[in-house]
């Protein structure tokens, strides 16, 4: 078969896509990582500024005040001058408030200046505070961040007599344009890359590919039904030469094997049909044989309701036999179930019928609901409770009487139900194996009833398990959609 029928999911493909996609990813990973580095660095770098004109300022503010004892109504007089002076070196706005926050003096004409006095909860903050206060605002009209900083100004004596203010504009969107700058080149380099990894995954997955392909269509060529399938002939030392290998060897054992299990199946599929058609209509049998020597036990040719009785002892009889025909014409066919025939019944009532054929055991029946509808077929219905009663029968106790209790409860839109005894038991080691074909615990018995009740649970999408404890009795329980 032509390689390039599977163009879109071919190895080929996947190998050029996968280093396409990992370029790709390099770019957006670094250009992300660039961005958030320059990003904090901006940061970093907007406070570093901010902490050194700080100092810088308050450095000659000091400086000013510190000859004599200045108190705050001095303010203006001693840096009437030295303000303009330290704004000019720092190129820097200051202004000075009082402690109750009232403007004294600035660099700056009063009328630029938009606040006169500073807010009240400022200046309760800024006079607990013995280090530089900050808010962080931003300015529309100049498009940049403003970082407004309050520091205390204090005397030679270390006493506040002041509160100094100053503005500092920053713009941290400047590393944007150092990003840009920084993903061109990021671009072209890894476009470079790309171009590059294009040519290089392009003739990697060429090679790889064309050994591959050739492989495969040999192995297409090859079935099982062959008469005599042809080994791959393959001569490079490579990984594919020990699967070639490995194959060959294969397609020996497999020539040596045809014809011995050609016979072998055939002879077996036979054996199972056989053990399959007896134990199925046993099955029937078995109830039919019960009921009839119930009957004659109980015969009263003197009983008003005789008639009804033997009426109800033929349609019982008739029953099980169209059972067994059903049974022996789905086995005609190559073994396989009756076909369904879907319909809808109160299982409850149905269930009754079923077991009434078992009239010499004790059976107790319990329901949580009086109607429980189903849809689904009465013959498959009637095999699954019929094998399980009869399994729970056989597996009477010695010592004690047989007790079958055969429950049946609905839980929203499935139905669970249980058949439990006291009879011997089965050992856990074999729970998985029970439901196997011909796998049987009994002197007795080909072992596919169970493995027939598992199909047929299965074939409704639903579950069926067991729990059991040796020598007390076990426990099947069934879940089923009521299809409702």
């Amino acid at each position: 078969m032509p390689f390039s029928k599977y163009k879109g999911y071919s190895l080929r493909n996947k190998v050029f896509w996968g280093f396409l996609l990992i370029c790709l990813l390099s770019i957006a990973s670094s250009s992300t990582l660039s961005y958030f580095i320059l990003r904090n660095n901006a940061v970093a770098q907007s406070r570093t500024d901010l902490q050194k004109k700080s100092e810088a300022l308050m450095s000659a503010l000091d400086y000013s005040v510190s000859h004599t004892q200045v108190e705050t109504n001095d303010l203006p007089k001693i840096l009437a001058n030295d303000i303009f002076e330290i704004a000019d070196i720092n190129n820097q706005d200051i202004i000075i408030y009082d402690l109750s926050g009232k403007f004294l003096i600035s660099n700056k004409d009063i009328n630029l200046i938009a606040q006169k006095e500073i807010p009240l909860e400022v200046i309760n903050r800024v006079l607990k505070s013995d280090t530089r206060v900050d808010f962080q605002t931003y300015d529309k009209k100049i498009g940049a961040n403003v970082s407004s900083s309050y520091m205390i100004l204090k005397n030679n004596m270390l006493e506040p007599i002041g509160i100094v203010f100053f503005p500092f504009y920053h713009n941290d969107g400047v590393y944007f344009s150092v990003f840009n700058k920084y993903v061109n080149y990021i671009i072209i380099v890894n476009l470079f890359i790309i171009a590059i990894s294009v040519w290089l995954s392009w003739i990697i997955s060429n090679n790889l590919t064309r050994a591959v392909t050739k492989f495969s269509d040999k192995i297409n060529q090859i079935t099982l039904f062959e008469d005599d399938p042809k080994p791959i002939k393959y001569y490079h030392n490579d990984e594919l030469n020990q699967l070639v290998k490995a194959y060959n060897k294969m397609i020996l054992q497999i020539q040596e094997q045809k014809q011995r299990l050609s016979f072998k199946e055939k002879e077996e599929a036979w054996r199972e049909m056989a053990k399959q058609v007896a134990h199925e209509v046993k099955n029937p049998l078995t109830p039919m044989k019960l009921t009839i020597q119930n009957f004659e036990r109980k015969f009263d040719p003197a009983d008003p309701d005789i008639r009804d009785k033997v009426k109800h002892l033929s349609r019982t009889l008739v029953d099980q036999i169209d059972l067994v025909a059903t049974v022996a014409s789905a086995f005609s066919q190559f073994a396989q179930l009756p076909e369904k025939n879907n319909e809808i019944f109160d299982l409850n009532k149905e269930i009754k019928n079923i077991i009434n054929v078992f009239s010499d055991e004790k059976i107790y029946f319990h329901s949580n609901r009086d109607i429980i509808m189903v849809e689904m077929d009465k013959i498959y219905l009637s095999r699954i409770i019929t094998n399980l009663v009869a399994n729970a029968r056989q597996a009477k106790h010695d010592d004690r009487d047989n007790i079958i209790n055969l429950d049946v409860e609905q839980r929203q839109k499935r139905v669970i139900i249980t058949v439990d005894d006291n009879g011997t038991g089965i050992p856990e080691d074999l729970y998985d194996r029970i439901f196997e074909p011909n796998f049987t615990s009994k002197t007795s018995g080909t072992g596919l009833g169970l493995t027939m009740v598992r199909k047929m649970v299965e074939d409704y999408k639903g579950q069926i398990s067991v729990k059991s404890e040796v020598g007390k009795g076990s426990t099947f329980t069934i879940s089923l959609p009521t299809n409702m």
